[in-house]
């Protein structure tokens, strides 16, 4: 971090200093054998679902199509 913090690159240099605010989560993220992954697939399908009906349904028929979906 210290590196890229003394070249002249000020898109890198955003990125660090996130990093460096959040660096207990990014320990956290690189340490542990906990995966978010199953979670983001159960966002991404509920996303996908919500679009399909934009529009045209309310929050009932999307609870409904979401608890039936395989």
């Amino acid at each position: 971090m210290e590196r890229v913090l003394a070249d002249d690159m000020p898109a890198l240099h955003s990125l660090v200093n996130g990093m460096k605010r959040e660096l207990d989560a990014v320990t956290a993220v690189l340490s542990t054998r906990w995966s978010s992954g199953q979670v983001e697939g159960q966002v991404t399908r509920t996303k996908l679902i919500k679009r399909m009906g934009y529009g045209r349904a309310n929050i009932d028929l999307l609870r409904r199509r979401i608890l039936s979906s395989p």
